[in-house]
């Protein structure tokens, strides 16, 4: 994976703020969604690594299949839970099978000059089309709703703390809604917070680090 430095390093800093990111959110997830949030903790920052350009830095050759056994787990874990119910770590699944992948280029797609193959041509060209639809999928349920003729007059919106259709105070009412953190639940934070922008990040940086294999 030799991409230009300057590039890599744009890489490098959006995983690893998407990695950081996902670290804070960990904190104050449920038990029930911390495997969801530490598994994109876990690919921003295994990405960042990843993403170093090889002329600063280039890691030994043990490294990649410690990569691919790390991300085959996370794998295996994201599968059993989505076995389970859970269809959104589907995505998480193919996004560690993306790394075990690229570890394994790296590992073992070196030539005798050197230059590193292009792994199998229809499995990256597949992880692509992937990439590419995910990423435009996010990236259209991240643009607000344009008014227009055409577009749903919004109903009454009930005040805060107020039962809608009647003037009673709902529990819970006395606290900031704006100070309240976001959920963590994939199926629950759909414009809530940072956490749909980094999931687009990472498709994008998955995007530009198959392009380079």
């Amino acid at each position: 994976m030799h991409a230009p430095v300057v590039s890599g390093w744009l890489l490098v800093a959006l995983c690893a703020w998407t990695g950081g990111y996902c670290l804070a959110r960990l904190r104050r997830c449920p038990r029930r969604d911390r495997a969801a949030v530490g598994g994109e903790a876990l690919m921003g920052l295994g990405m960042a690594a990843m993403a170093v350009p090889a002329a600063v830095f280039t890691p030994p050759g043990w490294v990649w299949p410690v990569y691919a056994a790390v991300f085959g787990g996370a794998a295996l874990g994201a599968l059993w839970s989505a076995l389970r119910g859970a269809a959104h770590h589907l995505h998480h699944a193919v996004g560690s099978l993306s790394m075990v992948y690229m570890a394994l280029v790296m590992a073992y797609g070196t030539g005798q000059r050197g230059h590193t193959a292009a792994g199998v041509p229809v499995v990256t060209g597949a992880l692509l089309a992937y990439y590419a639809v995910y990423v435009l999928h996010r990236g259209l349920r991240l643009v607000p709703a344009l008014p227009g003729p055409l577009s749903a007059a919004p109903g009454p919106v009930p005040m805060a703390g107020l039962a809608p259709g009647t003037g009673a105070v709902t529990p819970g009412a006395g606290r900031i809604a704006a100070g309240a953190a976001p959920p963590c639940h994939p199926a629950q934070e759909r414009n809530a917070g940072m956490a749909p922008a980094c999931r687009l990040v990472m498709g994008l940086a998955t995007l530009a680090m198959l392009f380079t294999l």
